[in-house]
């Protein structure tokens, strides 16, 4: 008996260190084929638009093609646990964002953990929303649209397509004394396209988006959720300067893979993405949708992980206690 288990335990070993080896052989080889990054929203919006400069500089990177592949729905929840459920290989990965990876789990009923079945890669950039409403909406000034609404409730709209914009709307609202309907969208972009053809009213949004619309003069831009100006638009005024001092709602981004990919895939990742970051036509396509890079010693998994637990601990209490559900 004792011989069997002796000769049981030798098998089991075996197959553990030749299981250890092939996980170390695929990682070394890493990556062997194309990459798909998970977009959580629909085509055009701030998170696709990032996430396609992104993926053409990681394939060089790489020495892969990182396809994009979109996932939309539930404020990018669909898409996120795409890639909780993926298999743990570094083949599937996510740009995440504030919305996703902080305020949903405070939202949403998920079926996944947003800390526990996932691993960092890396922090991309930051940037405020951009207060917005359609060209012919009252008021020229952010004075002006708050004394507008309050005059007028409930008759106004505001887009939400994310629950940044949402956490922004109702925020919004607390602090004016205002009362507008929250009108849910899939994506960013849908819902720009809806205020540029006047069917919503308002609209906080990321830059990425909007900024090709402010400056071809197609809505009204009212000020940024931050308290520093955009270097690409300097002249819109923020928060604080358009008579709301306090509004800051900032969002970010970041990439993630599923729980259990190997650390050395997340290495060969973070560090193909610290490359894509430094390239200046990268930095100069993110800079001028208004995001802001994070510093070169701030590009870390462990940056990553610890921003989004900061955020969640700041956060979830301000979610749940302003009682803001899921459209």
């Amino acid at each position: 008996m004792r011989m069997m288990t002796s000769a049981v335990a030798v098998v089991a070993a075996a197959v553990a260190v030749a299981s250890m080896g092939v996980a170390a052989a695929t990682a070394q080889g890493y990556p062997t084929r194309p990459i798909t990054m998970v977009v959580p929203f629909p085509p055009g919006g701030s998170t696709d638009v990032i996430g396609r400069i992104l993926a053409e500089r990681l394939k060089g990177a790489l020495g892969q093609p990182v396809i994009i592949e979109n996932v939309g729905g539930a404020a990018g929840a669909v898409g996120v646990g795409r890639v909780a459920r993926a298999a743990p290989d570094g083949y599937t990965i996510d740009l995440g964002q504030w919305d996703t990876h902080v305020a949903n789990g405070a939202i949403y009923p998920l079926t996944y953990d947003l800390v526990k079945d996932f691993e960092p890669i890396v922090p991309v950039s930051s940037n405020p929303y951009l207060l917005l409403a359609r060209k012919a909406m009252p008021g020229e000034d952010l004075k002006g649209l708050i004394a507008w609404l309050k005059a007028n409730p409930d008759k106004a709209t505001q887009g939400s397509p994310t629950a940044g914009a949402q956490v922004a709307g109702v925020y919004f609202q607390k602090e004016t004394g205002t009362r507008f309907q929250l009108v849910p969208y899939r994506g960013a972009a849908p819902a720009m396209q809806d205020v540029v053809a006047g069917q919503i009213d308002l609209l906080f949004v990321q830059p990425a988006v909007a900024l090709p619309q402010v400056r071809g003069g197609a809505v009204k831009a009212y000020a940024i959720t931050g308290p520093n100006h955009l270097a690409v638009a300097p002249e819109i005024p923020t928060v604080d300067e358009a008579g709301l001092p306090g509004l800051h709602v900032l969002g970010w981004y970041g990439m993630f893979a599923p729980k259990g990919t190997p650390k050395d895939i997340i290495a060969k990742l973070n560090a193909a993405a610290v490359e894509a970051l430094a390239d200046p036509a990268v930095r100069a396509r993110l800079a001028d949708l208004g995001q802001d890079i994070y510093p070169r010693d701030q590009q870390t998994p462990e940056t990553l992980a610890a921003l989004q637990k900061a955020e969640i601990g700041k956060w979830w209490p301000i979610i749940k206690a302003s009682n803001i559900k899921a459209e």
